[in-house]
């Protein structure tokens, strides 16, 4: 049944005609109110982005916590011209630890995915970012080649949010939630080699350049809770080393802090 849902949401995800090949005014109209309330240029067009904060991992067949993370860090240097909705894209690294001990760790360095475990084939490379990158597509979704659409509006924690539909050059199409009242996007789903993705996103703060940052994030899939990460430490646009991406064998033993 969920693979069956899976497939029908892929196929309406990606339905186009020549008739929807223009981009929806009123949802071009949304996206450019939730990059004003995001932060504008500030939000638009970031060098690099350090968060750092807690997480709890759920497992799938409980409604215990699996685990929780209380160091939960994530590096990322972006790339400002992606058109790729859901693939590896720019470089990133995410470690997880309890207590001092490592849960996980992985990373990208703009050609090998790696985690503790050593480099991560390329076949599961791919079905893994497809899996968890998203978000930043929508950066640049008011550029060209990409289409907009709007889709029934929902509500999300409480927050009536209107629904964009963001298809990259790709083809690649993703669902964001804009909430109707602050303009923050509070929402966003796609198709994945998991099922179907969604995160919600919440407790929102604005930094003194202007940029603004959900400090809670919960991730599902197939409906269900994964993960709920609560950012306490937000950095943007400050240096970080390129060898902090590299894969296990060029990693100091020790993990630097920004």
């Amino acid at each position: 049944m969920i693979r069956f849902l899976a497939m029908a949401l892929l196929a309406w995800c990606s339905w186009t005609s020549p008739a929807r090949a223009e981009s929806d005014g009123s949802a071009r109209a949304i996206l450019e109110q939730a990059v004003v309330a995001a932060g504008g240029e500030a939000w638009l067009n970031p060098s690099t982005l350090y968060l750092a904060g807690n997480a709890v991992f759920y497992a799938p067949d409980s409604a215990e916590p699996r685990s929780t993370a209380d160091d939960y860090r994530m590096w990322r240097a972006m790339n400002q011209d992606r058109t790729t909705a859901h693939g590896a894209d720019g470089k990133v690294r995410i470690t997880a630890k309890s207590k001092g001990k490592l849960l996980f760790e992985v990373g990208y360095d703009g050609a090998t995915t790696w985690t503790e475990k050593g480099v991560m084939p390329q076949d599961q490379a791919d079905a893994y970012w497809a899996s968890n990158f998203g978000f930043g597509i929508i950066r640049e979704a008011l550029g060209t080649g990409f289409r907009l659409e709007r889709a029934p509006d929902r509500d999300i924690g409480g927050h009536k949010v209107a629904l964009i539909r963001v298809i990259s050059p790709d083809g690649g199409t993703t669902l964001f939630g804009i909430d109707q009242v602050s303009h923050y996007i509070r929402y966003m789903g796609f198709v994945t080699p998991r099922g179907f993705h969604e995160r919600h996103y919440d407790d929102f703060v604005r930094l003194p350049s202007g940029w603004v940052q959900a400090r809670e994030v919960s991730l599902f899939y197939n409906g269900v809770k994964a993960n709920t990460v609560y950012w306490r430490e937000v950095k943007v646009g400050e240096p970080i080393d390129p060898a902090l991406f590299a894969p296990p064998a060029a990693l100091p033993e020790t993990l630097p802090r920004p």
